[in-house]
């Protein structure tokens, strides 16, 4: 038999099959394609699907033609070759085989017979066998069958997956630009993979009055859109029970800290703009945002640790005023630390230059220009980019 084109062409089998998910239904529809399709290779005529209850199997499905194993019987999973299933993951055996209940096998109907479990041991699909093919024969194509199912629910699970943290990610990042009286203001963020660990928002706390947060979640995908969802609700409780800044950012350490989730470090500078110009902020482990007055530069490093990894830190405030035609640059490490391909880093002193030179433009314009020249000097590995930008007009 030749392993190699027999998984290709199982490969090419199961993308003609919607695994939409781990049901009954799924596996039930992989199976019988299995069947139909490799019924000369494999001899096979048929089988039955048996589900997990726990601390059993029980017989939910018949595909093919199959024998008169009537839905319902219930296998323990003590059974002997239920327990050599769950150890090799195939099975090939005989009725008569020393290890089997005759009585039981002759419920299911089939003579000679292969399992496998696939789905986490959720499933396990047991074909009858028509033809002497030899044991070993069987035993490896199954076991490719096998391969090749896990890997279509792995490859499934996963899709599933990144659309969730998708969906949790365009739920909660901003669609627009907020309208705040005398200031310019815009933001964008540019994931690296298919859902990123930055977050930027905006807080309309009164009328004068508006929250403004940047961060990032350590890692990429589900977990880090889940901790940056905490980061969301946690910033709109606070501007709902109107806390002060260091209350807000000491409470979101604590809701990091505890999650379940393994991506537990968030850098996060969370600041609250008056209609004045007066800026209010509390930097916990972010890179610091940028801000320029006229010819004076401001780095914002009041603050104090990342979020999650100690539930007791503190956190102090500071204070700075955007002047008429200053601006102010919120950003991730990922335009910083872009690296070109002789190995240098961006850096503060280059984003600084770069600011300057584009402080008379319009702050969507400010946003797009920087992004596209990180873009332009990264040589390095890709890692999420965030910029929002704060022009008093």
């Amino acid at each position: 038999m030749n392993y190699r084109s027999l998984l290709d062409q199982v490969m090419r089998t199961l993308d003609e099959v919607d695994i939409a998910d781990r049901s009954e239904s799924s596996i039930r529809e992989v199976a019988e394609t299995i069947a139909s399709n490799f019924r000369e290779e494999l001899g096979i005529k048929g089988g039955r699907i048996f589900r997990w209850e726990g601390t059993s199997y029980e017989l939910v499905g018949r595909f093919g033609t199959h024998g008169k194993g009537a839905l319902g019987i219930v296998i323990s999973a003590s059974y002997a070759p239920i327990r050599e299933l769950l150890e090799k993951g195939i099975l090939v055996m005989d009725r008569n085989d020393p290890a089997a209940d005759p009585n039981l096998e002759k419920k299911l109907g089939a003579k000679r017979f292969a399992a496998i479990v696939v789905g986490d041991d959720d499933f396990i699909i047991s074909f009858d066998i028509t033809t002497d093919t030899p044991r070993e024969d069987i035993f490896q194509a199954l076991a490719i069958v096998r391969h090749a199912i896990n890997q279509k629910l792995r490859v499934n699970r996963f899709e599933s997956m990144i659309r969730e943290a998708q969906r949790i990610q365009q739920s909660i990042l901003p669609t627009t630009s907020p309208q705040f009286e005398g200031f310019d203001i815009h933001g964008r963020t540019v994931a690296a993979e298919h859902v990123a660990g930055d977050y930027f928002g905006y807080l309309r706390l009164s009328p004068k009055s508006l929250g403004l947060a940047v961060a990032d979640a350590t890692g990429h995908g589900l977990p880090a859109a889940l901790v940056v969802r905490d980061i969301h609700m946690g910033l709109r409780m606070g501007a709902d029970r109107d806390f002060k800044i260091v209350r807000t950012v000491e409470k979101l350490n604590r809701i990091i800290h505890e999650s379940g989730i393994s991506t537990k470090f968030v850098s996060l500078v969370y600041a609250e703009l008056e209609a004045s110009g007066t800026l209010v902020y509390a930097n916990a482990g972010h890179p610091a945002p940028l801000l320029i007055n006229g010819s004076r530069v401001e780095w914002l490093t009041s603050g104090g640790p990342v979020l999650g990894p100690t539930p007791d830190a503190s956190y102090t405030r500071g204070y700075v005023n955007i002047e008429p035609g200053g601006v102010l640059c919120l950003y991730s490490d990922g335009i910083v630390e872009a690296t070109n391909a002789k190995g240098e880093e961006l850096g503060q002193e280059r984003l600084e230059r770069m600011l300057e030179s584009l402080r008379n433009e319009d702050a969507e314009t400010i946003v797009t220009t920087i992004l596209e020249k990180v873009d332009e000097w990264d040589r390095g590995e890709p890692d999420d980019r965030t910029v929002v930008i704060i022009r008093r007009t």
